[in-house]
């Protein structure tokens, strides 16, 4: 197996809302369409009935006219905390963390590799999705896009 470095990505925003209505939103992993700009579709995986540590998932992801599926394994699950999955096909491992505020949540989004990433998932990025580099940008606009309709979503919950 080939380890290929990437850059670490983290978003953060705060929220008008507390953790309990923004974990209500991100403790689902199947709710990650609504949010993310590249998830189309996440299902658990036969044998899972809840979100919890351990449980697999499928997420059916696009960009541009790109389409893939990626499996995944919730890796942290600390309900109004920390969520955290590892995804298996580039190892990379994605995860939300909530951090009570004055005024709510201060919700930071990350994308880490500390195995790097698989030789396979380097070879995607650098032949269809622009290189590291370009498609770092794309993942952290999308970050930044699926945080501000995760605020939204919570704060539009307190109205």
């Amino acid at each position: 197996m080939t380890r290929h470095d990437v850059p670490e990505l983290e978003a953060s925003i705060d929220i008008d809302a507390p953790p309990a209505v923004v974990w209500g939103l991100i403790g689902d992993v199947t709710r990650m369409p609504e949010w993310s700009p590249q998830v189309t579709s996440s299902r658990l995986r036969a044998g899972f009935e809840a979100v919890a540590l351990g449980t697999e998932f499928t997420n059916r992801n696009a960009l541009g006219e790109m389409e893939w599926t990626t499996h995944a394994t919730i890796v942290a699950f600390e309900p109004e905390t920390h969520l955290a999955f590892r995804v298996e096909e580039n190892w990379v491992i994605w995860s939300f963390g909530l951090e009570p505020t004055v005024t709510g949540t201060c919700l930071t989004q990350r994308r880490l590799a500390p195995e790097g990433v698989s030789g396979l998932s380097h070879e995607l990025t650098e032949g269809f999705m622009g290189g590291t580099e370009k498609f770092a940008a794309t993942l952290r606009e999308g970050m930044t896009e699926t945080l501000a309709k995760l605020k939204a979503a919570a704060e539009s919950t307190r109205s």
